[in-house]
């Protein structure tokens, strides 16, 4: 039975909360929630922050990633930021179209990426942007709870895809 009083519903006489009050979440002490909605945060306010020099943090990381390994071939790119080829292609090319890579052929298929200098600057730029947005978040921890959860993170990053307990 259904009974409504005011704001409130009844059902079967046990309130229900109106639609507007926080919901009863089951799942907010689970691990994997809790870390995906950290990084969700993190990564929200990172691509607020990147946006004042155009970028993405996706495109961020891929151009700091180059600058850091000059001459570097794509698919090294893709691998080790667990991109896969078919959308790495259309970023680099983005990044290209954009002056701030530029690709060189390396032998029949590979082509090796290098920053242009207006890849430099926002490298630069890009790497000033996600220093402060860590530092944010770093000062909010003791060091001793930066470590542990550095610690904690290379524990769960080493886990293999689809290994179950």
């Amino acid at each position: 039975m259904l009974i409504v009083l005011g704001n409130n519903i009844m059902v079967e006489g046990m309130e229900k909360k109106r639609a507007d009050d926080q919901l009863t979440n089951p799942v907010t002490q689970r691990l994997g929630y809790r870390l995906r909605r950290a990084s969700s945060a993190m990564m929200a306010n990172l691509g607020a922050a990147l946006e004042a020099i155009g970028l993405r943090p996706v495109e961020a990381t891929i151009i700091m990633l180059i600058g850091a390994n000059p001459d570097c071939i794509q698919s090294d790119i893709g691998r080790t930021l667990g991109i896969k080829r078919a959308n790495m292609v259309p970023l680099i090319t983005a990044l290209t179209q954009r002056d701030l890579v530029r690709k060189s052929p390396v032998d029949g298929r590979s082509v090796a990426l290098s920053l242009t200098p207006l890849g430099e600057e926002a490298c630069a730029r890009a790497n000033r942007i996600m220093t402060a947005h860590e530092q944010r978040y770093e000062e909010r921890l003791t060091p001793e709870i930066r470590q542990a959860l550095q610690d904690a993170l290379d524990i769960l990053e080493r886990e293999e895809p689809g290994a179950t307990a």
